[in-house]
């Protein structure tokens, strides 16, 4: 039977686990979409433009570009931005480099909780889902927006000793001084507890062996 805090260090890892899987499927999935984005806007071009009720809709066909000067930037720029903001929460998931998340972007560093890291998750998942989207994209901003609400969750419950109490590092630290204080305990010595079993009940404790001896 394990203890509370190894049941809750294995549940706080599986979400890290799940988020980091949503997060590379949303960084996937984008990629996608701008290439379909971009295929579909050199077919606008090349030919797909002579009708008028292609010319005069909102989007261009089979793309999330909007039909509007510069849509094209703006819909690349945003698929950009979704893909380099999943980087980088993926290496905060990881941990990796601490120094240069607690410096540079304290919210994502170690001494926050994942709160921070919920809401930006969220606010990817509904970036994603505000457009009309396959089913690939659309079922990865769902699961990446629902680990964000667990995020959230988790931060409001543990604040920020979310980090230190799913850390591998400090979770092995813990479990060795718990070792230690157990090899401790096995080295002293027996007459050590018989010595202060007999000081309770009010026999000698210089001759502890000699005191069990007489009775």
């Amino acid at each position: 039977m394990l203890p509370a805090k190894a049941y809750v260090f294995i549940g706080l890892n599986a979400v890290r686990t799940l988020s980091i899987i949503a997060l590379l499927l949303v960084f996937s999935s984008s990629i996608l979409v701008m290439v379909d984005d971009i295929e579909a806007v050199n077919a606008f071009v090349d030919g797909g433009s002579n009708s008028s009720s292609i010319i005069n809709s909102d989007y261009i066909q089979n793309s999330t570009v909007p039909n509007q000067p510069a849509g094209v930037f703006w819909a690349v720029l945003n698929r950009l931005l979704i893909i380099g903001q999943t980087v980088v929460l993926i290496l905060s998931e990881l941990g990796w480099p601490a120094g240069f998340f607690d410096y540079y972007f304290p919210v994502l560093g170690s001494d926050f909780g994942l709160g921070a890291l919920g809401v930006m998750q969220c606010l990817i998942g509904a970036s994603v889902l505000s457009h009309f989207v396959k089913v690939f994209p659309l079922v990865s901003g769902f699961f990446l927006f629902s680990i964000g609400c667990l995020n959230m969750l988790i931060g409001l419950i543990f604040r920020e000793r979310a980090k230190s109490t799913r850390s591998i590092l400090s979770f092995r630290d813990r479990a060795d001084d718990m070792l230690s204080s157990l090899d401790k305990t096995k080295d002293i010595p027996f007459s050590k507890y018989r010595m202060d079993r007999d000081a309770e009940m009010g026999v000698g404790v210089k001759e502890p062996d000699t005191a069990h001896a007489r009775t």
